[in-house]
């Protein structure tokens, strides 16, 4: 490593070792060393999905309350092939040294992604203990919607035609009115999101930031064209740890040129422990 990312690593393992608790903030680029898509430009999310690429579909369109209104197949191709590659991804090492920086921790951690995927639960961080701004794709609501039921996606197992991106078998349904079922996600142009579990996830964060003394702040793969999770970390006023290949600068804390993986792997060396500790 350059000494300048010598440096960073120490200065990070500096803020990491002062903390009573571990705010983690992480974007799509979290989930990339575990071989998740971030869907970065046209191009990038084209590659994902080349079925939307040859329509012309950006992931702006797609990812729309009204696709599920036009092409129902169609959305929940996109969707359900989503729903089941997160299922099937092992979460990366890194999710593991997190976890492991917080056990040292005297009030653990505390997560707000933008990320839909679960992947931090898969990773066994507590479900109570994890903010999902945008919802998440393992959780269903109404289309319509009729009510404020949200409910868990666990008896959907979607069949898709991934050379098409088309649903093949049954979409799930609203169990009250049986209109289309949709995934829980706040989705763009999204004026029908029931929000009351995110909402509900977020008075949690707050309960216990208000708790922590001197947290630590690690933001991991946030970009700006959706900068929520950039947001948030930046409002909490502490320097902060950010891991980003291509967005690192910070005004206040440590900027590391790196991805998620890597970087935790390096700050868990420089602490002298690993992800089994």
């Amino acid at each position: 490593m350059p000494s300048t990312t010598e440096d960073a690593i120490r200065r990070a393992a500096g803020l990491l070792n002062g903390a009573d608790g571990l705010l983690v903030a992480a974007g799509a680029g979290m989930g990339v060393d575990s071989g998740l898509p971030d869907f970065r430009g046209d191009g990038g999310f084209w590659r994902a999905y080349p079925a939307l690429g040859r329509r012309g579909l950006s992931f702006h369109k797609i990812a729309c309350p009204d696709t599920f209104d036009s092409d129902p197949a169609l959305a929940w191709g996109f969707y359900g092939h989503r729903l089941a590659l997160y299922r099937a991804t092992r979460p990366h090492a890194g999710f593991a040294i997190l976890r492991a920086l917080a056990a040292r921790m005297a009030h653990g951690a505390f997560v707000f992604t933008s990320n839909v995927d679960g992947q931090f639960q898969q990773a066994g961080f507590a479900d109570e203990r994890v903010a999902e701004c945008h919802g998440s794709i393992h959780h269903l609501q109404c289309s319509r919607p009729c009510g404020e039921a949200i409910w868990p996606a666990g008896d959907f197992a979607p069949e898709v035609d991934a050379a098409a991106c088309r649903l093949l078998s049954a979409p799930p349904h609203c169990p009250r009115c049986g209109a289309l079922a949709r995934p829980n996600i706040l989705m763009f142009n999204d004026g029908a999101w029931i929000a009351h579990r995110t909402e509900a996830q977020l008075g949690r964060l707050a309960a216990w930031r208000r708790a922590v003394a001197r947290p630590a702040v690690i933001e991991l793969g946030a970009g700006t064209d959706i900068p929520s999770v950039r947001r948030y970390a930046q409002s909490q006023g502490l320097p902060l740890i950010r891991i980003n290949p291509r967005e690192p600068a910070v005004a206040q804390g440590v900027g590391l040129a790196m991805g998620a993986r890597a970087a935790l792997e390096k700050i868990a060396a420089e602490m002298n422990f690993d992800e089994g500790q």
